[in-house]
């Protein structure tokens, strides 16, 4: 990696990277355009696969197509890409059935299945390419390529053969996609509504079968199952719809080929192939890291701010339970009372309030702390929310008063107004607590601080 950043910023970098990119090499323009392709369409269709939680079954079909390369060039003596294609395609839906009929028809699990197959026709395969290498016939240099790719190997026959396959693709997953993505997603009840299934999931698997043929050349045997399932899986992190995923991960798969391309072309040593596989990686890490909703970080800072809101509500509502005392309306709180109905550590609890006195909503003086009339009120609705919530579980859910504080604890920091106002209807506006506490009113009518006839203190 090291060596790679070196020689990017070596003399001469910049010229071939504009030499790259105003096309003047042939080769480079066809190597780039078949990783585009194969980016895409693998992408695409390996998206299916990766929802039909059938990740692993691009692996096996890419070493399922090694025997069925080596029998079309002992049968016909050629490399040509139309006669290699076919016969990986034959070899590949062999291995296909073989996955799909051994657990419907014998006792083997289906992860074993796709293991015996997958080491059998890899097997198979390299035998062949020994007895090959063996024989005195021309065009047999280069088969072994086969196993990792050779990009700059591609001919424009190959790249057109690229392009026929990727349209194709494409073109039946549009006109497909409705019963494609129902068949995903729930199998059942796609057969319920009479939609012949079996169909669908051939295509699918000629799909599969086609990307994963014509991208031997370009990737290889070993690498082309991370083609076909890294984009989708760092698409998920950027969205819940099929389309959109689609389109991203047909995104990522086209970048990762720019990239790959690029590097192969400022560094002849490094291959297409796997620096393709390498891209995917940094960009499912980029995903993982930084989507907008599922990215780790989003993740960390939702969760971090949720902690900050629940310590801030919950010194607020420990602010009015001690407002309710009366004598603390005359008087500031200090931290030795905070403490008394709350623990938590001091140093937590200062940084809490030094939140609080940010947003307004505590008053900070010599004497201690004192709510602001907007930290009254937002710690009113806080106590009304959670006394309400007691409520419910003690008459809905049947749970006695000592145990209803801890779980309204949990859930008063998630309720909306409206979640507010619904449980005021089913429990009738109540106005105590089954701990004998006020309930604080919504329209702030009534003053906090009144307690209810011999009830108990709150928990």
């Amino acid at each position: 990696m090291q060596a790679e950043f070196e020689l990017l910023n070596a003399p001469g970098s910049w010229e071939l990277w504009l030499e790259f990119w105003r096309f003047e090499d042939m080769n480079a323009l066809w190597v780039l355009s078949g990783s585009i392709l194969l980016g895409i369409s693998a992408s695409v269709i390996g998206a299916f696969a990766f929802l039909r939680r059938r990740s692993l079954i691009g692996d096996a079909l890419a070493h399922a197509a090694l025997p069925g390369v080596m029998s079309a060039f002992l049968l016909f003596q050629t490399r040509d890409p139309v006669v290699m294609f076919l016969g990986a395609v034959v070899s590949s839906f062999a291995g296909f059935f073989m996955i799909d009929w051994l657990p419907k028809h014998t006792k083997i699990k289906a992860d074993a299945a796709l293991a015996i197959t997958l080491s059998f026709f890899f097997a198979l395969g390299l035998m062949l390419l020994s007895y090959i290498q063996g024989l005195n016939v021309e065009n047999k240099s280069g088969l072994d390529k086969i196993l990792f790719g050779q990009a700059a190997a591609m001919s424009q026959q190959d790249i057109t053969l690229l392009m026929y396959v990727t349209v194709f693709i494409l073109l039946v997953v549009t006109l497909l996609f409705q019963k494609l993505r129902l068949i995903a997603f729930n199998l059942n009840y796609a057969r319920t509504l009479g939609i012949p299934v079996r169909f669908y999931e051939f295509t699918l698997a000629l799909l599969i079968v086609m990307s994963v043929v014509v991208g031997l050349q370009l990737v290889g045997v070993v690498l082309m199952a991370a083609v076909l399932l890294t984009p989708v899986a760092a698409a998920r992190f950027w969205s819940n719809q099929l389309t959109t995923i689609l389109v991203v991960a047909g995104g990522l798969g086209a970048f990762s080929a720019i990239i790959s391309t690029q590097i192969s072309y400022l560094a002849p040593a490094m291959p297409t192939g796997p620096w393709m596989v390498v891209s995917l990686a940094l960009l499912f890490i980029i995903s993982l890291l930084f989507a907008p909703q599922r990215g780790l970080v989003h993740r960390y800072l939702q969760q971090r701010a949720l902690r900050f809101k629940v310590a801030q509500e919950n010194i607020l509502r420990t602010l009015y339970k001690l407002y309710e005392r009366g004598d603390f309306q005359q008087r500031p709180f200090n931290i030795g009372d905070i403490q008394a109905l709350r623990a938590m550590p001091t140093n937590a609890l200062k940084k809490t309030l030094k939140r609080l006195c940010q947003q307004q909503l505590i008053e900070d003086s010599v004497n201690g702390f004192r709510l602001t009339e907007a930290g009254l009120q937002q710690a009113q609705q806080l106590t009304r929310r959670h006394r309400l919530w007691e409520n419910y579980l003690n008459e809905q859910m049947d749970l006695p008063p000592d145990q209803v504080h801890t779980q309204a604890e949990r859930i008063e920091h998630l309720l909306t107004e409206e979640q507010e106002q619904q449980l005021e209807m089913e429990l009738a506006n109540p106005h105590f607590d089954p701990h004998g506490r006020d309930i604080p009113q919504g329209d702030a009518e009534r003053q906090p601080g009144v307690k209810a006839q011999g009830g108990k203190h709150d928990q």
